[in-house]
């Protein structure tokens, strides 16, 4: 095996292979990247429920197939030389260089590298800006507790031309509809993706212009999503379990309604969160086209703040998580945000809006439910 690649194409490959890596793998081959040399290069990673694929372009003069250990690969590349990077298996090593920097890398039982599952059938394609933006809103609100494995991941509904992501930790709801190109007009299906997984997939599939589902049919005995771009590819086991019905838990009248701009908000919140953390709510309270905001007590730090809104309905005095509401207003992604109230304890609900006097943007919708504090 040996040929000459350029840098910049190996360490992105090489980036987005490593991601599927586990630091501790049930096998010692899955510590590896596998280079397979042929037409073209194409690099391998898997920790058995992700797997990664690359493929890149190179001057190959002696085709051939080695595994290597991957993080090593992965540092290597990016501390090389921005120089084309010479790649040659030399025994049972792997020489490295480029320019005057020499690596020598150890092999590993290339035979012993597992047999990793097909990409599925392909379900359709969605531009891929839509489609990261779409995760990026939806991941944040995904749990983090893995002994509550259903929540760490984002709920993908396909039904025909529409697709709605969900996720959850129990304390916000991050609901987005989105529009794609399904080959099955007809279809409709639903399955339940790790957050991390799907965050990384949209991440690195947004340099196309289009990203491709595939997706196992619904009789298949293995549960598989793919993901493929022009030169990446990702396949992911779904997660065991169903995620909670959440439809109803998003009102569909408000008792309160305040519109604001989310950027001052945004500033405000962070400034009277400094004396809080994330156990401690931050009060809001919304009456006369005025928010206050206020954290802290007694002997405590404190901090007060007001802001001058758009507001119609019955006094509001709710108290959030700050982080929570930091994310959800980052997230809504439009100048102006809605926060529809229907009750002092109970959630409310953030969408965004161009312009005050603009319609609401009901395809992203967060919730947040309120903490309890002692006045």
């Amino acid at each position: 095996m040996k040929f000459i690649v350029e840098r910049d194409p190996l360490i992105d490959a090489v980036n987005w292979v490593a991601r599927s890596l586990s630091s501790r793998p049930i096998q010692t081959a899955l510590l590896g990247i596998k280079i397979e040399v042929s037409d073209g290069i194409t690099l391998t990673g898997s920790d058995l429920e992700t797997s990664t694929k690359a493929i890149i372009k190179a001057d190959i003069q002696e085709k051939g197939t080695v595994l290597v250990p991957g993080r090593l690969l992965a540092e290597i590349a990016r501390s090389l030389p921005a120089k084309p990077i010479s790649f040659v298996l030399d025994g049972t090593r792997v020489l490295v260089s480029a320019g005057s920097a020499k690596f020598t890398l150890p092999t590993l039982p290339v035979n012993e590298y597992p047999q990793l599952p097909a990409l599925p059938n392909t379900a359709g394609e969605i531009d891929s800006d839509t489609f990261a933006t779409a995760v990026n809103q939806v991941a944040i609100a995904a749990g983090r507790d893995d002994s509550l494995p259903t929540l760490t991941g984002v709920h993908i509904e396909i039904n025909k031309n529409t697709i709605t992501l969900a996720a959850t930790d129990r304390y916000r709801l991050a609901v987005k509809e989105i529009s794609w190109a399904p080959k099955d007009s007809n279809i409709e299906t639903q399955t339940l993706l790790r957050a991390r997984t799907l965050s990384d997939a949209a991440k690195s599939l947004s340099g196309s212009a289009k990203v491709t589902f595939a997706l196992s049919p619904n009789e298949s005995n293995e549960k598989l999503v793919g993901f493929i771009s022009e030169e990446k590819t990702m396949t992911s086991r779904t997660l065991d379990g169903t995620f909670p019905p959440f439809r109803h838990l998003l009102p569909s009248e408000a008792t309160a309604e305040a519109i604001i701009e989310v950027a001052p908000l945004l500033d405000s919140v962070r400034r009277v969160a400094l004396v809080t953390d994330k156990t401690v709510p931050l009060r809001l309270s919304f009456a006369n086209n005025n928010l206050h905001l206020e954290a802290g007590a007694g002997d405590d730090a404190q901090a007060t703040e007001n802001i001058d809104i758009n507001y119609k309905g019955e006094e509001i005095n709710i108290a959030f998580n700050p982080t929570f509401l930091t994310d959800g207003l980052q997230a809504i992604n439009s100048p102006f945000v809605h926060i529809a109230f229907t009750g002092d304890k109970k959630p409310a609900v953030l969408t965004g809006k161009s312009e005050p006097g603009g319609a609401i943007n009901n395809n992203y919708k967060y919730l947040l439910m309120p903490m309890r504090y002692t006045s």
